[in-house]
């Protein structure tokens, strides 16, 4: 794992193998002298294994580099590639097949549809595959029994608590087996308890052939993650293992000249 700019990049265990690489990004809104470089020149890789914060104070890039990371936009320069295939060189259908093939989305609003049940809207994620819909509804009870709600399969949204619909977006998102689940604020809609039963399947999701992303404005939640990339002003300011913090991250911001709040 490598960011640029940085000292001391992160290394790559042995036996990880790199999924998304971002060399020399940078995405700019709009013409000068007034254009916006939301993105100025970044490099970052992620490995199989990454159990990843994104974090960073509004304005940072961090909601930029989540829609480059998932393939939902392009670069105005740069290059991205996933498992080596170089995304800003494919067709807009090609980059759709490559995203649905390789990337789980979890965001803060859970995106669920009223009147589907949960085993149908996890279902929705498999509806481009070659499936019948009796595989479909099989992998689809196969990803809710692994976030505790086979029992609520038949259920709909309205009839559910929102730690629930929560679990149901984040069935949704590894029903596919992606290489990377993408996380948006995951517990920012959520009570203490509830997201701390996100954080923990987050958790029991993470293996050595995927990667867990978190975009977070919440320390605690970056806290408990294996790895850290702090961002600033469109580029990444460190880029840490868990392991080897020897300050909290509330501190790193303070010193940055962040403040104790990334809002």
């Amino acid at each position: 794992m490598t960011t640029a700019g940085l000292t001391d990049p992160v290394v790559p265990s042995a036996t990880s193998k790199n999924l998304f690489q971002l060399q020399d990004v940078y995405r700019i809104y709009g013409e000068e002298p007034v254009a916006v470089h939301a993105l100025d020149g970044v490099s970052v890789e992620i490995n199989s294994g990454d159990f990843m914060a994104i974090i960073g104070p509004s304005g940072s890039g961090k909601s930029t580099l989540l829609g480059l990371l998932g393939c939902l936009d392009l670069p105005t320069r740069g290059s991205i590639k996933v498992s080596g295939t170089e995304v800003t060189t494919l067709e807009d259908s090609q980059r759709s097949k490559l995203r649905g093939d390789t990337i789980g989305f979890v965001f803060q609003q859970f995106h669920l549809i009223p009147h589907l049940t949960a085993m149908g809207n996890v279902a929705t994620a498999l509806l481009y595959r070659n499936m019948t819909k009796a595989e479909r509804k099989d992998q689809a009870m196969e990803a809710l029994t692994k976030v505790g709600l086979a029992e609520r399969h038949d259920h709909r949204p309205v009839q559910m608590s929102g730690g629930e619909q929560q679990r149901v977006a984040l069935a949704r998102a590894i029903v596919t087996d992606p290489l990377m689940i993408l996380a948006d604020e995951p517990t920012g809609a959520l009570d203490t308890k509830n997201a701390a039963m996100v954080m923990e399947i987050f958790k029991d999701l993470q293996g050595e052939n995927r990667a867990i992303v978190v975009v977070t404005h919440d320390l605690e939640i970056a806290e408990q993650m294996d790895r850290v990339v702090s961002m600033r002003d469109g580029k990444i300011i460190s880029d840490d293992l868990n392991r080897e913090r020897t300050e909290s991250l509330q501190d790193q911001f303070w010193e940055s000249g962040g403040g104790t709040k990334l809002e």
